[in-house]
């Protein structure tokens, strides 16, 4: 059977692996299993999400409002705009995929960093875009604006904070970027990780308002997956201006997110508290993670995540790395795929993360 031809050059996205499948194959019980692989909040979700959930779990015989007006509502309060200054899908992903099958086709050209998360570029190849990516694995401006000029593309994406590396821009230098952008090319902001960001360092803060009033060709997208714990739930927003929003929602099947998941993002945004208490405790955490790879004597980069990105010298093999804690237990992010000698690690609790430098200690022994 054929098939469009431009699926031959797309790859398969690889999720992180799941918890069902290290018990499958190494036959550990799940409750000794640690998965700090998908960046995933690891205090779970808000009690009072939880609650609300339980509280209305008869209704999922339902559709849900497919205005999602209260959701959009609360939105717009948090973000300071209007309500039809937002679109909602299942993640922000899906936006991300309605903006580029809404902008690009074979003739297009879309722009992005060497490493960043993969769906950029396979949602582009899907519609037979042209790539291009900088010579630098993380966020370059220059590189960006010398490819900007020279290529002239029809979408620009930056990753702030960069997955699965973890780096961030200042915003005062995005902005001085933007304005060498035309008003014709879009530009997608992605900021799923934007709450531990601008909690690390207030240079990294994106006011969105204030972003769509300036760039009026720039598209925020934000999620529930990381800080507010919902990853399971899939909800994400797109916020930019009222004509891009209103050409996205052609490409929106009705009903695109549950009326759980409905029910949950709304909750999770009535607890800004508990998300201020998980970002606090990653931050001190990471920095246990930063002190243990300083003693081990390897390279890490600066995270604004939740995340943090090892980075191996001749030593190691990360792929082997990653594949011994996994026989223990242990689920990580193997970077290799990336074209990078590297293992992304989530930062998890305390206890958990304090078995990872135990077994991670046993594995760089034993491969050494």
């Amino acid at each position: 059977m054929k098939f469009n031809k431009v699926l031959d050059d797309v790859k398969i996205y690889e999720a992180g692996k799941p918890i069902e499948l290290v018990v499958r194959e190494y036959g550990i019980d799940s409750k000794d299993i640690i998965k700090l692989a998908s960046n995933e909040n690891p205090y779970g979700t808000s009690p009072k999400v939880v609650k609300k959930i339980q509280e209305i779990v008869s209704n999922m015989y339902m559709y849900p409002d497919d205005s999602m007006f209260q959701l959009k509502e609360s939105l717009a309060n948090k973000y300071n705009v209007e309500s039809s200054n937002i679109i909602i899908g299942s993640g922000s992903d899906q936006i991300l995929e309605f903006a580029i099958h809404a902008k690009c086709n074979k003739n297009s050209k879309i722009l992005m960093a060497k490493t960043t998360f993969a769906m950029y570029e396979i949602y582009g190849k899907q519609t037979g875009a042209t790539i291009i990516k900088t010579e630098d694995a993380q966020h370059n401006l220059e590189q960006f604006s010398k490819l900007y000029k020279e290529h002239k593309p029809e979408m620009v994406f930056l990753c702030l904070p960069n997955n699965p590396l973890g780096e961030c821009l200042d915003t005062k230098d995005v902005y001085e970027f933007l304005k060498e952008i035309d008003s014709e090319t879009l530009v997608i902001i992605d900021g799923a990780y934007s709450e531990y960001a601008k909690y690390k360092d207030e240079n990294k803060k994106i006011i969105v308002d204030d972003l769509i009033s300036k760039f009026p060709n720039v598209l925020y997208l934000g999620t529930f997956s990381k800080a507010y714990a919902l990853g399971g739930m899939r909800v994400g927003y797109g916020i930019g201006k009222k004509d891009i929003i209103q050409n996205l929602y052609k490409l929106r099947p009705p009903f695109n997110i549950t009326t759980l998941s409905l029910a949950a993002a709304i909750e999770a945004l009535n607890d800004e508290e508990f998300v201020k208490e998980c970002i606090a405790k990653n931050f001190e955490e990471m920095k246990r993670y930063e002190d243990y790879v300083e003693q081990k004597g390897f390279e890490y980069i600066p995270s604004y995540t939740n995340f943090i990105t090892i980075k191996f010298d001749d030593k190691y093999i990360s792929s082997e790395v990653a594949q011994n804690l996994l026989q223990r237990g242990i689920i990580v992010r193997d970077l290799t795929s990336y074209s990078m000698n590297a293992i992304r690690i989530t930062i998890g609790k305390k206890e958990q993360n304090t078995k990872v430098f135990k077994q991670l200690d046993e594995v760089l022994d034993i491969l050494k």
